[in-house]
């Protein structure tokens, strides 16, 4: 207890007649020697009723004061609180409410055993005093007596009733400690992530180095640093997401993944945590999802009109396979997911197999693959099959197995969705060849691919026109697109309300290849990527590149953010 609350209790006490000076001096003086706080050492010596003493606290924090018609007639919360912690805490919940918990302590200062509640249940607490002896007949009515069942009879071995009570007892306790015994890193690590959402980033990462803490935001697809907290705090903030994830967090030597769902401004967000060993610590990378924002529908992703017209076509097909490709975190599942709501009516039964199952999506069924367990994307395939159903999207074709069950679904009358790494749409086909996909299997069943980047578009706040530089015009060229007048280019400059990046939000940028005679052709012959995109071409369908330009032309991004995200074509 601090000189301030102990002054201004004692004070309270003075005032109402419930003690004199001399007391006070004495319980002062017995307490300065055995450390205990001075308004137990006044209820310990006779000097304050223990009724006056929750009067007097009651007052001091204004909070109110339980009375016997207060307590319940039920346990509150049964399932979540046992009783061996509510005894030896002290503690009593009142009422379950909606947006609060209440409850009655004997010790209305204990703040730790409050924050701790509040931790575990997600809601605040509002706190009532307590009188120590009504407390204590109200929980020997809803839970029993103080340690019934625990040997308490004498007994040198103890009995089953006592082991299983212990072991509750530490479980609970030892549960709501770790959750709450680093208050400033449990506040830190919510901090992190609700401001990493105001900030609109994709990921957090946390990398340890030998002199610091390093922590970096992912916003718009590209990776920033922000203030870190000291390196003192490393262990406890990583500890405190393994926690949250429900990961080991005596496991330093193996990478392990997890998940946590939270709720920021009365947002739902799902969070995947990965934890790989480094030289100095472990490095977290959390990849946040905010599902209040839902799914895109397919026309809002920001394909070009004749792309997104090809791409509706070929979801009109009965059967058949359409591939999206691109590196990681170039939109590729967003566009699945979008075709999957597209295609999303009551004629139609869709099926998922997914690693992980992003959003969920009503009328359609996601199965969650797990290959620890043996759900492996082939062995799903397989019992989807069996399920009747119209239209399947695959997470990703990851193999020659997986491969080749979606082209036997395709081939049986079923529309297959799914993703490959691949840089473009012409690397997609000779990736499936290079898994031992058979050609003539792969004319009859691949429809389209659609190869895609996302790209920051500039902030229409503060984007400025300039003239283009030599350089500029010597990539136009390349590009094939020098006769294009009049030739606009805009860069970025920064301002407030786009924290001074330039940049705000992303759109796609993407290349169609529908599979046609001449595409099915060249891969009976067995042509390299190249011949068939150099095909492609000649048909005029546009590259990567030159889609990007068509935003750089509308003012929608810059051409230094076009040839970024399209590096590796």
């Amino acid at each position: 207890m601090g000189l301030n609350v102990a002054r201004e209790l004692t004070e309270i006490l003075i005032q109402t007649g419930k003690l004199d000076r001399q007391g006070l001096d004495r319980a002062a003086n017995l307490g300065s020697s055995t450390g205990e706080r001075l308004d137990i050492v006044l209820t310990r010596l006779g000097l304050v009723s223990e009724e006056d003493m929750t009067h007097a606290l009651a007052e001091h924090l204004g909070v109110p004061v339980a009375q016997v018609e207060h307590y319940p007639d039920a346990p509150v919360l049964a399932g979540t609180l046992t009783s061996p912690f509510l005894w030896r805490s002290r503690i009593l919940p009142l009422e379950d409410q909606d947006d609060v918990l209440v409850v009655a302590l004997a010790d209305p200062l204990d703040t730790y055993t409050i924050d701790a509640i509040r931790l575990l249940v997600g809601k605040p607490v509002t706190p009532w005093a307590a009188v120590p002896v009504e407390l204590a007949r109200a929980l020997e009515r809803l839970y029993g007596k103080e340690g019934a069942g625990t040997g308490a009879g004498g007994g040198l071995v103890p009995d089953h009733a006592e082991l299983a009570d212990r072991d509750l007892y530490r479980a609970d306790v030892d549960r709501i400690r770790d959750r709450a015994s680093d208050a400033p890193v449990v506040r830190l690590v919510d901090s992190l992530i609700a401001n990493a959402i105001s900030e609109r980033a994709s990921d957090i990462h946390i990398e340890p180095s030998p002199d610091r803490l390093r922590l970096r935001l992912r916003v718009d697809g590209v990776l920033r640093d922000i203030d870190a907290p000291p390196l003192a705090l490393k262990s406890a903030i990583v500890s405190r997401i393994k926690v949250m994830a429900n990961l080991d967090i005596a496991e330093r030597r193996l990478a392990q993944d997890g998940r946590i769902r939270t709720s920021v401004a009365g947002r739902e967000i799902d969070v995947r945590v990965s934890c790989v060993p480094v030289q100095y610590g472990e490095s977290v990378v959390l990849r946040l999802l905010d599902k209040s924002h839902g799914v895109l529908a397919l026309g809002n992703l920001g394909f070009v009109a004749d792309i997104a017209a090809k791409i509706e076509d070929v979801l009109g097909l009965s059967n058949g396979i359409v591939l999206v490709t691109g590196p990681t975190g170039s939109g590729k599942t967003t566009t699945l997911y979008a075709a999957l709501q597209r295609l999303n009516d009551p004629r139609r039964k869709i099926v998922t197999a997914e690693d992980p199952v992003e959003y969920e999506l009503a009328g359609i069924n996601q199965i969650q693959v797990k290959p620890r367990i043996g759900l492996s994307f082939a062995n799903v395939l397989r019992a989807i099959l069996r399920q009747d159903p119209d239209v399947m999207m695959i997470g990703e074709i990851r193999d020659k197995e997986t491969a080749e069950i979606s082209i036997q679904a395709a081939l049986t009358g079923h529309l297959v969705l799914s993703t490959l790494h691949t840089n473009d749409a012409a690397g997609a086909i000779t990736r499936l060849l290079d898994m031992g996909v058979e050609s003539y299997l792969l004319t009859s069943a691949l429809k389209a691919v659609v190869a895609q980047r996302l790209v920051r578009k500039l902030c229409v706040a503060c984007r400025a026109l300039e003239r283009p530089e030599a350089y500029d015009l010597a990539v136009l060229q390349g590009l094939g697109v020098e006769g294009e007048a009049p030739l606009k280019l805009y860069k970025p400059t920064g301002c407030a309300k786009c924290g001074g990046t330039g940049f705000l939000g992303r759109t796609v940028i993407a290349e169609f290849l529908p599979l046609d005679e001449d595409a099915r052709g060249l891969i009976l012959q067995r042509a390299g990527a190249d011949e068939i995109a150099a095909a492609a071409a000649k048909c005029g369908l546009p590259t990567l590149r030159q889609d990007g330009f068509r935003k750089v032309h509308e003012g929608i991004t810059s051409l230094d953010e076009v040839l970024r995200a399209s590096h590796t074509v």
